[in-house]
Parts: structure tokens; C-alpha cells; sequence
């Protein structure tokens, strides 16, 4: 536990200083590039969030620092949102036994908040992190929350927070 814990907090500093130092590079090559790069972060962020691996705060940061806080929060949330998408589809048709037996002792609250009222649960879910966002994208997908409803709650839920990162992330060695 505690080695893991100094690995992940050494990772996520080294990273920082990674963005840091790569800053100009990484502006430069923007600048005449910037479609292309636009759509591999993109590309990178859905994957990130659709396999719930851990670097989404480091990329949406990456994000602010790229390009800048607007732009940067647009390409995080569109990537954000479609990667959570394709993780809760994945939940729904085709890992349902596995997210279940991983995660199915806090199914509950989720299924009831769900029925109660499914875009006001899912925008408070995206806006309150109480549950990690790879659990609501799984954990999702077992519910009979409509689709749409998950896509457009999850897209608007998540801008604040992207918006509040990404903008971090352009105020880093400024």
C-alpha cells in the first residue's frame, strides 16, 4: 500500500515536471500542428477513460497546458465523454458479470438514484466526485439509465472540473 502510494504520488510529480519542462516543445509543435494534435490527445484521452487507466488529471492538465484553457477543456471533455461511453457500453454488453461481481455490492444506491431521476443523478455524480469516474462509468452500465441521458450528463457534468483543471494546467510554469 504505501509503496504503491509513493510510486503514484513520485509518478504523478515526475509527469508534472515532464509537462513543465516539455512545455515549449510541446506549444511549438502545436502551433503548426494543431488539428493533429488536437485529435491525438483526444484519441489518447478516450482510451484513457474507455480502460479506466490512471493519468486522465495529468492529461487534462496536459490539456490546460497545450492548449490552453478553452481548447483544452473542449478536447478533454469531448475525449472524457466518449471514453466514459465506450466504458459503460463495455460495462453494459459486454463485461456485466465481471463489473458485478467486481462492483456489484455498490449497485444499489446507483440503481436507485438512477430511477429516481437519471439526468439529475448522473449530473450530480460527474459534478460531486464521491465515486471515482472510471466506478460511474461501470458501475453505469449495469443500471437502466438510457444512454443518451448518461452521454449528455456525463458531457456536462464534467466541465467544471475539466474547465478548472485545464486552466491549472495553462497557468503551469507561466
Amino acid at each position: 500500500g504505501m509503496t504503491s502510494f509513493f510510486y503514484f504520488d513520485l509518478g504523478q510529480y515526475l509527469s508534472l515536471q515532464a509537462l513543465k519542462e516539455n512545455k515549449e516543445g510541446l506549444t511549438v509543435y502545436y502551433k503548426n500542428n494543431s488539428i493533429t494534435l488536437i485529435l491525438i490527445f483526444i484519441l489518447v484521452y478516450i482510451a484513457t477513460a474507455a480502460f479506466s487507466l490512471p493519468g486522465a488529471t495529468i492529461l487534462t492538465l496536459a490539456g490546460g497546458v497545450i492548449f490552453g484553457p478553452w481548447v483544452g477543456t473542449l478536447a478533454v471533455n469531448i475525449g472524457a465523454t466518449f471514453g466514459a461511453t465506450l466504458a459503460f457500453l463495455a460495462s453494459r454488453f459486454l463485461l456485466s458479470d465481471w463489473v458485478k461481481q467486481k462492483f456489484g455490492n455498490q449497485l444499489k444506491p446507483f440503481d436507485e438514484g438512477f430511477s429516481n431521476n437519471a439526468i439529475h443523478y448522473i449530473l450530480f455524480l460527474r459534478l460531486v466526485p464521491l465515486f471515482p469516474f472510471f466506478l460511474v462509468n461501470l458501475i453505469s452500465g449495469l443500471t437502466q439509465v438510457p444512454i443518451r441521458i448518461y452521454f449528455f450528463g456525463t458531457m456536462v457534468g464534467t466541465l467544471p472540473g475539466t474547465f478548472i483543471y485545464a486552466n491549472a494546467g495553462s497557468n503551469l510554469g507561466s
